[in-house]
């Protein structure tokens, strides 16, 4: 049996402030991470990720590890760029999704060191003869790609992922709207929760609650031990064990993150334990309605989008009524405070109320993340102390 790896290319390692300290292999697009996407699609375990080297000793979950020697002839190397639909794939040599390479299948192996910098692409590595096949997804071809995406790619996961949940009725799920909504076994909805699946269908995964007084607006997934409850959460995916209260639209948790307490939070994406403190609030829309601007290493980008929030690097914290304006990024590690609006970019491990920032020295930062992850029974191994290390070292500035 082929064995699956995960290539990150040089777009996807400038996908900040997420890259800084994870593979693009381990962000959720949709309901499911991309790993996620293409184990389903392919029927198999991916066996690697290709990734910057910061990135060689990044260890999460069930992640597999990165990929240090060569990768055999006859492995399925994929773009994670490409958020596979959730369908099989049929079996080939070649997959194109939108006329480009998305995968291939090795014919000779392939050194991990060719592929270091990301510079080099699939097409070249594809065989001329080989069998092609073509596959549904979406190239996520700019960072915020992900939260322009997530309505549509919402009602076609849910669809896919609904044959082991229940079917609930309209006396079980008091409702507006033509859409289903789908409950894992092992979840709760209590009572007074209000669905409206005008726009699209909910799904509630295993061990996931939803408190009363909550309307779940779809398309919506809350995931497997996530709680949400008491406001208004509206087209967003909710990664694993993740806290959510007050209103939040448009979103994506990627999973053990908090927004525990009032605040809007919207068309913006929270990486890995993220906590955000009471009254943290995004401006996801300018006052002019016109398209929103985004730091990036590249420089400040044109989105093109009218609503985008904040994306949140993993490990990220604000205090109590930060607020944030349209198309904010804040970088891994950061802990902001303070009651003035922060600036639009906010870099990695910084620290403080308002430019310049301090640095987050890294022991403190180590200590703060291990408390936060001892919370919800999970180890800061020396594996991930070294790869947040490297984070540390490798981090960013905004310019």
């Amino acid at each position: 049996m082929s064995e699956l790896f995960l290539y990150d290319d040089a777009v996807a390692r400038r996908f900040e402030p997420f890259a800084l300290t994870r593979p693009m292999a381990e962000m959720r697009a949709g309901a499911l991470l991309i790993r996620e996407r293409w184990e389903t699609a392919i029927g198999r375990p991916c066996a690697g990720l290709v990734s910057a080297s910061h990135l060689r000793d990044f260890v999460e979950r069930d992640a597999p590890r990165a990929v240090h020697d060569a990768i055999p002839a006859g492995a399925i190397l994929a773009n994670s760029r490409c958020a596979v639909s959730l369908g099989h794939a049929p079996d080939a040599d070649v997959w194109l999704c939108d006329g480009r390479v998305a995968a291939l299948r090795l014919r000779a192996p392939v050194a991990a060191d060719e592929l270091l910098d990301g510079a080099r692409p699939l097409d070249l590595l594809a065989p001329r003869d080989g069998r092609t096949a073509r596959v549904h997804g979406r190239w996520i071809d700019e960072v915020w790609h992900v939260i322009r995406d997530l309505p549509a790619q919402l009602i076609e996961d849910i669809a896919a992922l609904s044959d082991r949940a229940l079917l609930l009725s309209r006396d079980e799920a008091p409702r507006v709207g033509e859409h289903p909504v789908f409950v894992e076994r092992g979840a709760t909805v209590e009572p007074m929760v209000f669905f409206d699946v005008t726009g699209g269908p909910v799904l509630i995964r295993q061990g996931a609650t939803v408190q009363a007084f909550t309307r779940l607006v779809g398309p919506c997934v809350v995931g497997r031990n996530s709680t949400v409850g008491g406001d208004r959460i509206a087209a967003s995916s909710i990664g694993e064990s993740c806290k959510v209260h007050g209103e939040l639209s448009t979103s994506i948790l990627l999973g053990h993150s908090n927004k525990g307490h009032d605040g809007f939070v919207g068309h913006s994406y929270l990486g890995r334990w993220v906590n955000l403190g009471a009254g943290t609030i995004t401006s996801n829309l300018k006052n002019t309605y016109g398209p929103v601007a985004l730091w990036t290493p590249d420089g400040v980008r044109d989105t093109g989008l009218q609503f985008l929030g904040t994306l949140f690097g993993d490990h990220a914290k604000t205090g109590i009524g930060v607020r944030l304006t349209t198309g904010s990024v804040i970088g891994a590690g950061a802990n902001v405070f303070g009651g003035a609006v922060m600036p639009k970019a906010v870099p990695p491990f910084a620290w403080g109320s308002e430019p310049p920032f301090a640095t987050y020295e890294l022991p403190r930062f180590l200590t703060a993340a291990e408390r936060m992850m001892q919370r919800r029974g999970v180890v800061l191994t020396d594996r991930m102390r070294a790869q947040l290390s490297a984070a540390h070292v490798t981090r960013w500035s905004v310019r």
